[in-house]
Parts: structure tokens; C-alpha cells; sequence
């Protein structure tokens, strides 16, 4: 991440955390500035990963957790047999489309936290291997976990496109900048 997250107002960690999450989104979104479909899409070195299937990831990661976090059935839950497809786009996926789906997602999580009576509030974790048996997480947890999640798939997208076309993270920063201000 390249850009400053601002402070929040004394004591207000939601915003604050929410704030981080956010800044970890736009460096995934600034990643795809410029790229075409194909661009988004290709995998310029030995790893399986592209642009455009790290936003699909993450966008349906952070929706994986919301949905935990709210107790509620995931309506776009992988399997084994599916767990590849959210790492490309197919059919009639598109970057725009995805860019959209997480926008989606992301007021979601920001109108959930928000609503939440206490960052110490808690939900289970499903039973898998990968979980302790019968763990809860706070609201709390769950906004660190996204920072970590998204950020360790920034830290891939900048590789990414560096390897695409030799643009950094600090150029997309002052690109994304250059056309917010003439919005």
C-alpha cells in the first residue's frame, strides 16, 4: 500500500479499520488501471494468478467473511470442484463487472459494521480443517483478517503489473489521483 490512510476521529476504531480495508481495495483496483480484458487476465510469470483473478478472489473472499460474519449462506460459496473459477473470470465475467460486484460487497461490509452493537461481537467459524474447532472471531477480527487478506493480493497485483507493463504502485497512485481530480 502506497497511499495514507487518515486518522480517524478519537475513538472511532469501525472507521479506522474500515479505512484500512478501503486503502487495501484501491490498491487492487489501481492495479487494473489502463489494462484491457486480456491484460487483466494474463499471467506474465510462472504462477497461476492474474489481475483480474486476484479482484474475482478478493471480491468473493471478503464476501465469504461478510457472510460468516452475518450468519448467513454464502449465494456464491465454492466447492472443490469450483475453487479454481475464483481466481479467473468466465463467461460473461468482465473487470468492470467485478470492479462492481465488490463495490456491492463493500457497502455491505461497511453498512454491517457499522450496524454491529460491538466490534467485540462474535460469529463461529465454520468447521473445516484449516479453523480451531468451535472458534469465534469479533467484528473486530474480521476487519484485521481483511486488511491481511486483501494486502497479502496487493502485494501479488503489484508484481503482476509491474511484470505486465513495468508500472508501479506509486505511478497507479498518482494516475488514480490524476483522475479523480478531474471527475
Amino acid at each position: 500500500m502506497v497511499t495514507h490512510v487518515p486518522a480517524e476521529a478519537t475513538g472511532d476504531e469501525r472507521g479506522a479499520l474500515l479505512s484500512f480495508v478501503e486503502a487495501q481495495r484501491g490498491a487492487i483496483r489501481r492495479s487494473l488501471i489502463g489494462l484491457t480484458e486480456e491484460q487483466a487476465a494474463s499471467r506474465p510469470s510462472a504462477s497461476e494468478l492474474s489481475l483480474s483473478g486476484l479482484l474475482k478472489h478478493v471480491a468473493e473472499t471478503e464476501l465469504n467473511w461478510l457472510r460468516m460474519a452475518q450468519q448467513r449462506p454464502n449465494e456464491a460459496a465454492r466447492t472443490e470442484e469450483t475453487w479454481a473459477d475464483s481466481f479467473r473470470l468466465v463467461g460473461d465475467e468482465t473487470v468492470q463487472r467485478m470492479l462492481e460486484f465488490w463495490d456491492g460487497i463493500a457497502a455491505e461490509v461497511e453498512k454491517f459494521i457499522r450496524s454491529v452493537p460491538s466490534m467485540d461481537d462474535t460469529f463461529p467459524l465454520p468447521e473445516a480443517p484449516w479453523f480451531p474447532k468451535g472458534e469465534r472471531c469479533s467484528m473486530r477480527w474480521l476487519l484485521v483478517h481483511l486488511v491481511e487478506e486483501i494486502a497479502r493480493h496487493a502485494g501479488h497485483a503489484d508484481i503482476i503489473r509491474e511484470s505486465l507493463d513495468g508500472r508501479t504502485a506509486f505511478e497507479l497512485v498518482a494516475e488514480a489521483a490524476r483522475y479523480a481530480d478531474q471527475s
